[in-house]
């Protein structure tokens, strides 16, 4: 046994408080359960493990990725356990926990320089470019999480394990996008089981880029990467669902406060979607969403910090 055999089988809990009575019924799943406190462990294990089957990883080889934070303290897990070296190309546009944790994991980070602490479409674009140069060196590998299929298949437990905790009675799965895989591989799974299982993409209002907008600079972490991700399958979704960044932080803080939920602030943007779509489906309902991170990896940010 290993912290690698921690991944997954995470916790639900139905959200009772925060939802209006006239909606369907609210099940959240608590992703912060993972060792590193975020979904993401599913896809890193995932996807060093293929890399080496695969041969693009050997001994001494060091991973590199950009990424806003989750995954970086995810893959970073990974190759501690793994024993490869890793470094993360980042911005000050993402949580001081985010960073610490990569470094305390043992990452080395390159920071890139965002526009006054927002996601942006070039903030994205500057990162990936930084992680392609550093990947040209010997006996590196790119995990590149926005185009590498295998980031998918880390998720399809996940909609496995949310069709067994249902008892197979889930309408519909409501979740935010960033690369979109995981997204993409729960509904994959979820519809295994059940082919008419409803999907919602969820992102930010200010730069709703998936539902035909304009990017826009936002302050939702690890989503809305200002144009369409490579791994978006547009055809699993039957809508999307925009929400504006001040909603959604709001609900990341009535979440702790009223259903003892301490998410990050995609995941309260997952839940206003959740109950905007749950008010259309009926109390009859079952709507399924999840709990990104934990809200410790925010502390120091706007959302939970006083004054």
């Amino acid at each position: 046994m290993s912290v690698l055999d921690a991944i997954g089988n995470t916790s639900m809990v139905q959200l009772r408080r925060v939802v209006p009575p006239d909606c369907a019924r609210i099940f959240a799943k608590l992703e912060w359960e993972n060792p590193t406190g975020s979904m993401k462990d599913r896809m890193a294990n995932a996807v060093i493990a293929r890399a080496e089957a695969a041969g693009r990883l050997q001994p001494g080889y060091t991973v590199i990725e950009n990424t806003g934070g989750s995954t970086g303290a995810s893959l970073a897990l990974v190759c501690a356990v793994r024993g490869y070296s890793i470094h993360i190309v980042t911005s000050d546009a993402f949580s001081i926990e985010k960073r610490r944790q990569m470094s305390a994991l043992g990452a080395r980070l390159t920071l890139v320089a965002s526009e006054n602490g927002r996601t942006t479409k070039k903030l994205i674009l500057d990162m990936i470019e930084t992680a392609r140069t550093l990947a040209e060196e010997p006996r590196t590998c790119w995990t590149d999480q926005l185009n590498n299929t295998d980031t998918i298949s880390g998720y399809h437990g996940l909609g496995d394990e949310i069709w067994k905790q249902t008892d197979g009675r889930v309408d519909a799965f409501v979740h935010s996008v960033g690369t979109g895989a995981s997204s993409r591989g729960t509904v994959e799974a979820l519809r295994r089981h059940k082919r008419d299982v409803k999907f919602f993409a969820v992102e930010p209002a200010e730069s709703p880029v998936l539902g035909g907008g304009q990017s826009g600079p936002h302050n939702i972490e690890g989503v809305g990467i200002g144009y369409t991700p490579p791994l978006w399958n547009p055809s699993l979704a039957d809508g999307v669902i925009p929400v504006p960044t001040a909603d959604a932080k709001e609900m990341t803080r009535r979440l702790a406060r009223e259903e003892g939920v301490f998410a990050g602030t995609s995941s309260g943007a997952n839940v206003i979607a959740a109950i905007q779509l749950g008010r259309r489906l009926g109390p009859d309902a079952t709507v399924v969403t999840l709990m990104v991170d934990s809200g410790l990896k925010y502390v120091n940010t706007d959302v939970f910090r006083e004054g």
